[in-house]
Order: structure tokens, then C-alpha cells, then sequence
């Protein structure tokens, strides 16, 4: 049986990193940890390739050799999972569907000849049994959870490594929380699954045996969602592991209440963590009432990731606009918290409301339902908001065509240079930085709109912070992307 696993395309996202990435001449940022992990799931007999479309194409010579194509996609890739369906069908080559896109929308894919939803661990071994016994049934679904202990590690040997800036690897699934729009909770649940601390050793033994020395992203949607084991045993684990082995940063998703507990930011810093994404949404305490992100409640927010930054770990923040009891206020409000904190990284999206959580429920009982949502924050919406959608839309563009200003954003960086306490060892100058330093200084200090901010900044951190010169380099090529984006969407 000869199969393709194929990854659809992203479109251009603040995800994406697409504009960044041509600094360090890589084509994606992550390779897809989810079809890896099912080509791991697969009989060993079966001859398997990976085609993901953010690094290569789809040709005929692929379809003419392939017997079946297993596709997984998010919601923001949906029109490029069509494309990759249509053409599958027209090549004669059948197709089997997973991953959060179709477990939401599988009614949508009626050109799909097998949907295997949920998670591939409970699903996809009775798909497999049925196709041997030549009696596959189209649509496998289950509500049952994954004991992911059991899971295998990805097939990292699909994978040309050079291509993308950084791996990742699962620890956990599930959060405790239950904000009204996040589907976190509906596709995986509320207690957190976790591995063994030693299958994440051997999963990170199996990247470093293959080579790799870059950054891993823990891709759990909350790190910290079971904190015990996180200080007994996976920690430890980590900070034991990375004795000798420079040059392998950790990065992953966390709530802020992480701002709670130093000994665990302290163990995660050691353990060579440096960066957490944290679903701040809003300063406005109603706001945060309203979408039950308890969480963030009753804390003084600025202050919160000020601990965070302090203790070595940079805070990369998600921020919605368009809760129902947002005013006009909210858009400056939101410009004004995020220039406050540092939040370098700063992810700002209208509220949409994803297939099957309480806020989708809550608003098709309503009536303000706008079709399925785009997964991105691209200053869309799926929902009827209670502002006047004109003034929400104007707002949106307000903030950022504000934040990701040249002048507003490197005020922003240094900012977060002055709170940060990490790096306190020099960055070796590997290949990929000098890269980064050489392009950024041509294209951003020569020819770019933002020249004069971007030596100010490298100035500024050169006589005040010089050991965190990688990081200022590092956000200036972020936020060329950043802009681009912003720019593109707000016009």
C-alpha cells in the first residue's frame, strides 16, 4: 500500500511567519505533528511519504504512485484541504480525512471517500482493521479520549528537518478551563492527558539523534494544566536531559495564572523554556466574566506578565475584540494594555465562534450565526456582533494598524527588553543567526520603512541589554511579518 500524508497550505497568518522565514531561509515554521504521529500509527508493510504543502508541491508523479491520501487539516486551512480533495479525486486516489478541521465540519466534505475524527488513537486502528478486511465504513467517530501514553512517537523520519525553524512534540491534551469559545475542551476535554516524562525524553532523544539542535514547541494547548506532575517528574526529567545539549530552547502554551507559582516558572526557565503564549483576550473585567475566562479575573493583568517576563520566560498574548459587552472604549483600551505590558507578540482577532463550543450553541440559539469561521485572525467574524459591525471593523483595523507601526512596536520591544530577565548567557552566533543578523540589517536597516527605529533599537540594547541582542534582532524580523500582515488586513 503506498499512501501520502498531505499537510493543505496555510495561508498568510501572524502564524505563518511566512515573511519571516525568508531571513533564515526556511520554508515553515513547524512541520505537522499530528500526521506524523498517524504515520507512526500505520502498518509497517506500507510504503508512506509525507507531502506537506508549505514546503513543497503535490505533482502527478505523487498522485500516480499513491494508492490512498491521508489528510489532516485546522480550520484556517480549509481552502486548501478542498483544493488537495478535488485533486485527489480527479487522480483516482482515494482519501481519508482527520484533525480538528473535519472532526468540526466532516458534513462539509462530502468529496472525502473516509473520515477518521476524533482522536486517531481510539479511531483509526478500527478504520485500518475494516480496510484489511475490505470493508472500510466512510465515517469512524468516537467519544471516547486517547490514553496518549500509549501514543507513538511522530515519524520524524518523513520529515526533511532543514526546512522548517522548529519541531514540536505533545506532552498533553485537555485544559481545565472552560472558556465559552475555545474548542479545546469539546475535541479533548478537561483533564489533562499527559505522557510519561520518559516518552517525551525519548521523543526529543529521537529529534536529537536525527540532528536537530533548534528550537521544540510543546504544542499543548495548556503546559501547566497539571501542575504536579510538570514539578515531580517532567521538569526534572527536562533539566537533566539538557546537560550538554545547548541550543535546544523549549517554547509552549500556558494560562497566566502560570504567574502564580514561581518555583514552577523558575523550574520551567531551568529546564530551558523561554517562551509562553497566554490567552490574555481583554483587559476588561466584563469582558473576561462574560466568555468564563476565569483565569484572568480579580489579578492586575500588566502585573501578572510582568512576573512572567521577570522570571525569564517572554509572554507571546492572544487578544479578542468583539465580546457582546465590548464598547467603543475597547479598541484603545486594548492598544494602550498592550503597549503597557511588552507583549511583543501580540495576536488580535475578532471573536468567532468555533463548531461545538458553548459560545457557538449559545449564539445559533440566537439567531447571530454567520456560517463556519476562518480560524484566523484576519478580522473576520461568524458572529453577528452586538456593536455596530462597521464601528467593530474600523476598531479592529484602529488597533492594528497602531500596534505594528514601526514607531509603536519597537517602543514595544524595548519595553519588553527592560522587563526581561532572561538570557543571561551569550548566545553562541550560530548559522541561522547570522543569517537573521545579516538580512535584517540590509533589508530593515538599509531599505526598510522602519530603518530608523530598527538601529535605535539595536542601539538601545547593544549599551543597555547586549546579552539580549539575538532577541531584539529576532522581534525586529518578526515584526516585518507582523506588518505585513496587519498592514494587508487593515486596508
Amino acid at each position: 500500500m503506498n499512501v501520502l500524508l498531505i499537510y493543505p497550505q496555510f495561508p498568510e497568518t501572524f502564524w505563518s511567519f511566512t515573511h519571516a522565514l525568508k531571513f533564515i531561509h526556511k520554508k515553515a515554521a513547524y512541520p505537522p505533528l499530528g500526521l506524523l504521529t498517524v504515520g507512526a500509527m500505520l502498518p509497517k508493510d506500507w510504503s508512506v511519504r509525507l507531502i506537506d504543502l508549505n514546503v513543497t508541491r503535490l505533482t502527478d508523479k505523487d498522485l500516480k504512485w499513491a494508492d490512498w491520501a491521508f489528510i489532516s487539516a485546522m480550520v484556517v486551512q480549509r481552502a486548501s484541504a478542498l483544493r488537495v480533495i478535488s485533486t485527489c479525486k480527479q487522480a483516482g486516489v482515494k482519501t481519508v480525512a482527520g484533525g480538528p478541521l473535519f472532526t468540526s465540519e466532516y458534513q462539509d466534505f462530502d468529496q472525502v471517500d473516509h473520515l477518521v475524527l476524533n482522536e486517531a488513537e481510539v479511531t483509526l486502528p478500527g478504520f485500518l482493521e475494516d480496510l484489511a478486511a475490505g470493508r472500510p465504513k466512510r465515517i469512524y467517530q468516537s467519544s471516547r479520549f486517547a490514553d496518549i501514553k500509549q501514543t507513538p512517537a511522530p515519524a520524524w523520519e518523513l520529515v526533511n528537518m532543514k526546512h522548517y525553524a522548529a519541531m514540536s512534540v505533545q506532552f498533553s491534551r485537555g485544559c481545565p478551563f472552560n472558556c465559552e469559545f475555545c474548542n479545546v475542551t469539546a475535541l479533548f476535554g478537561h483533564r489533562p492527558r499527559i505522557k510519561d516524562a520518559d516518552q517525551i525524553i525519548r521523543e526529543l532523544d529521537s529529534l536529537y539523534d536525527l540532528g536537530w539542535r533548534g528550537r521544540v514547541f510543546f504544542v499543548d494547548d495548556n503546559f501547566i494544566g497539571n501542575k504536579r506532575y510538570l514539578k515531580s517528574q517532567l521538569l526534572p526529567a527536562l533539566i537533566e536531559w539538557r546537560k550538554g545539549k545547548r541550543g535546544i530552547p523549549f517554547n509552549t502554551e500556558a494560562s497566566l495564572n502560570l504567574a502564580d507559582d514561581a518555583q514552577l516558572m523558575k523550574m520551567m526557565v531551568e529546564a530551558g523554556f523561554d517562551t509562553v503564549f497566554v490567552g490574555i483576550e481583554t483587559p476588561d473585567e466584563e469582558g473576561l466574566a462574560e466568555c468564563n475566562k476565569r483565569q484572568n479575573t480579580n489579578r492586575d493583568l500588566v502585573q501578572s506578565i510582568r512576573i512572567i517576563q521577570r522570571s525569564g520566560l517572554e509572554v507571546q498574548g492572544g487578544f479578542i475584540v468583539g465580546f457582546d459587552s465590548d464598547k467603543p472604549s475597547i479598541f484603545q483600551r486594548q492598544i494602550d494594555f498592550i503597549q503597557k505590558s511588552g507583549i511583543v507578540t501580540a495576536m488580535v482577532g475578532l471573536l468567532q465562534a468555533p463548531v461545538g463550543t458553548r459560545l457557538y450553541e449559545r449564539l445559533k440559539r440566537e439567531g447571530r450565526l454567520l456560517g463556519n469561521m476562518s480560524g484566523d485572525t484576519d478580522g473576520t467574524t461568524n458572529i453577528i456582533p452586538r456593536m455596530d459591525p462597521n464601528l467593530l471593523a474600523e476598531g479592529y483595523r484602529y488597533i492594528m494598524r497602531y500596534i505594528y507601526s514601526p514607531r509603536n512596536y519597537y517602543k514595544r520591544v524595548r519595553v519588553f527588553l527592560k522587563e526581561y530577565q532572561g538570557a543571561k548567557a551569550k548566545i553562541p552566533l550560530d548559522f541561522n543567526r547570522f543569517l537573521a543578523l545579516i538580512h535584517s540589517s540590509i533589508r530593515l536597516g538599509i531599505i526598510g520603512r522602519e530603518r530608523f527605529q530598527y538601529w535605535k533599537t539595536l542601539l538601545w540594547t547593544l549599551i543597555r541589554r547586549p546579552r539580549l541582542l539575538d532577541y531584539a534582532i529576532t522581534f525586529a524580523i518578526y515584526g516585518y511579518h507582523f506588518r505585513r500582515v496587519a498592514y494587508r488586513r487593515s486596508n
